[in-house]
């Protein structure tokens, strides 16, 4: 296996891979184009099958839906009322792979209360559904990683969380689902994908599809938007995994408007507010019915997210944002059902992330298959798979069906095997849970540091524990942001690929909503930690402070925004860190 460590030079080093594809003998397998959950799940899957693999992202891994979501791990307890059985059972037993076997350090258990309002009939209706759903995880293979539901009085209920409104419910039902942080995960499927060979490379824009004498897509045009380089890459098989850019991408092959015109993706906003963990009494997850969706309360490391909306999005698809009126219609539900109401003073941080939903009738005249009532896989031109919906819990079997789709009948010869692949930082975790006593006396963390650290990184802390005993200094925490220690900042650039100041605050930690300030006072110390390693001057190190405090700013200004429209218009005043560039239609 190669190095699982994402760093400048190695992005350098995939890049000068990427320019040597277009020679006959070193031509790329596959170029996966998307650097979200989606995109890096399809590279992981076909390296391990032994394909030559690349992965591309026009800005920081995760950066755009897969950074943005409701953090949850789950079956989709709305899908048993539609009778998806199939569906449901699918991503149950997506679930309890990632819990058990893949991802055991990330992806940890919530139990979530459903109100019930009647005694008997909804009591009955409810937990007929919620048993259903514990059966179909049952069915998956494997032990099952979580307890059972449980039928709670109203006592119980209350007693599980003190601050539910005691005229909201007469009971509830418990059962359990699982969280994750997403943007964490994304990149640990990146580390782990580059370790097998894949070659990585985030801030790489594909601006060109390339064709040949038969029109068949057979590689691409990326640009480098840290240096402006153009690169040429030849690949047996584009697949195009960019959520909401899906149409933009796809129809760089040209034709858009031909009767094989691809898949066509409707963009909707999903809003979640951050509130302090003891802003509310409770030791469990909520689930809510709206009248426009479904409203978690959901337990996340030191805080509660609250979410989310549903409302269609036309605007630019770079920095969807929450707006006044997202606020207020989120804290409006919230509010209705807890003793102690909300306020907007409680609220320490909001995002905002577009869902890439397939609009209907999008399969019509394309060579398309069908693989789930969430995702669709289609060929919109040949040499080119196109993969859009899904969600988060799910993104192995999207993966597969992408992969399986790009290599056509060589896929029965090369199955996916990534259910037997643990991601990065799985593999030795429970020695390393039981080392990590001694670090913590070594090192003077307490329990929930520990904690944190074990959640982030699993086995991997054994590589902060390198750099704490090479410079003793980074073992202490940020002085304005304490729950993170200044080694997970050098971790960041050295093993996890970050390029610039946003993606630290941003993706790596999740400074960006978990503080008031959203990163700004932590900003120049975070700076000073990540300058030397990345080779920055005084102006560059005050440029990228600069830059951040622009873009909060913005982001502060566009949640006083009545409406999407406004609040763009906000947020259009913040510099980007590495500028699109223009696409180049055939």
């Amino acid at each position: 296996m190669a190095s699982t460590r994402l760093t400048a030079e190695s992005r350098a080093q995939a890049l000068a891979t990427l320019e040597a594809s277009t020679d006959i003998t070193t031509e790329l397998d596959v170029l996966v184009v998307g650097g979200g959950v989606t995109g890096a799940g399809i590279a992981l899957d076909a390296v391990t099958r032994g394909l030559s693999t690349a992965l591309v992202e026009a800005q920081d891994w995760a950066q755009g839906t897969s950074s943005r979501s409701s953090k949850l791990v789950h079956g989709g307890l709305r899908y048993l009322q539609m009778l998806d059985f199939d569906l449901v059972h699918e991503a149950l037993t997506e679930r309890d792979l990632l819990l058990r076997d893949l991802a055991p350090h990330l992806v940890r258990p919530v139990p979530f209360l459903y109100p019930l309002e009647h005694r008997v009939w909804e009591r009955a209706y409810v937990g007929t559904g919620i048993a259903l759903y514990d059966v179909l995880a049952t069915l998956t293979p494997g032990r099952r990683p979580m307890p059972f539901h449980r039928h709670l009085t109203k006592a119980q209920m209350e007693a599980k969380f003190p601050d539910l409104a005691h005229d909201a419910a007469v009971g509830a039902v418990q059962y359990w689902d699982a969280s994750v942080d997403d943007a964490r995960l994304v990149t640990t499927l990146v580390r782990t994908a580059a370790s097998y060979g894949a070659h990585v490379a985030s801030r790489t824009q594909v601006v060109g599809l390339t064709q040949g004498s038969t029109g068949a897509v057979n590689g691409a045009v990326v640009v480098d938007l840290e240096t402006g380089r153009e690169i040429t890459v030849r690949a047996r098989a584009v697949i195009n995994a960019t959520g909401v850019w899906t149409e933009e991408t796809q129809e760089l092959a040209g034709q858009p408007d031909s009767p094989a015109g691809g898949l066509h993706v409707l963009a909707s906003k999903g809003i979640h507010l951050v509130v302090p963990r003891d802003r509310i009494r409770g030791h469990v997850g909520l689930i809510l019915q709206t009248e426009k969706s479904v409203l978690f309360v959901i337990p996340w490391s030191r805080y509660w997210i609250i979410g989310t909306t549903d409302t269609p999005w036309q605007l630019d698809p770079v920095n969807p944002v929450a707006t006044s009126a997202d606020v207020d219609y989120v804290l409006e539900h919230a509010n209705s059902v807890l003793a102690h109401p909300l306020t907007r003073e409680d609220v320490i941080g909001t995002y905002a992330g577009l869902r890439p939903l397939l609009q209907p009738g999008t399969k019509a005249g394309t060579s398309s298959a069908k693989v789930s009532r969430e995702h669709t896989v289609a060929s919109p031109t040949a040499g080119l798979t196109v993969i859009a919906g899904g969600k988060l819990t799910t993104y192995r079997v999207m993966a597969k069906d992408a992969v399986d789709f790009a290599i056509g009948q060589r896929a029965a010869a090369l199955p996916s095997i990534t259910h037997q692949i643990p991601l990065t930082g799985a593999v030795g975790l429970r020695a390393v849970q039981r080392q990590a006593r001694a670090w913590a006396k070594r090192f003077g963390w307490n329990p929930p540091m520990v904690d944190h650290l074990l959640h982030r990184y699993g086995s991997n802390l054994t590589d902060l524990v390198e750099l704490c005993e090479a410079d003793p200094g980074l073992a202490a925490p940020l002085e304005h942001a304490p729950a993170y220690l200044r080694a997970e900042v050098h971790h960041a650039v050295t093993h996890e690929g970050a390029l610039h100041l946003e993606d630290v605050l941003a993706h790596r930690t999740r400074l960006v909503y978990e503080v008031a300030d959203r990163g700004v006072d932590a900003a120049a110390e975070v700076a000073d930690v990540v300058a030397p390693l990345l080779g920055w001057d005084d102006a560059v190190r005050q440029r990228e402070i600069d830059g951040w405090r622009r873009r909060i700013d913005a982001e502060l200004e566009a949640l006083r925004a009545p409406d999407d429209e406004t609040a763009e218009e906000a947020v259009r005043a913040a510099d980007e860190i590495a500028p699109w560039q223009p696409l180049r239609t055939s």
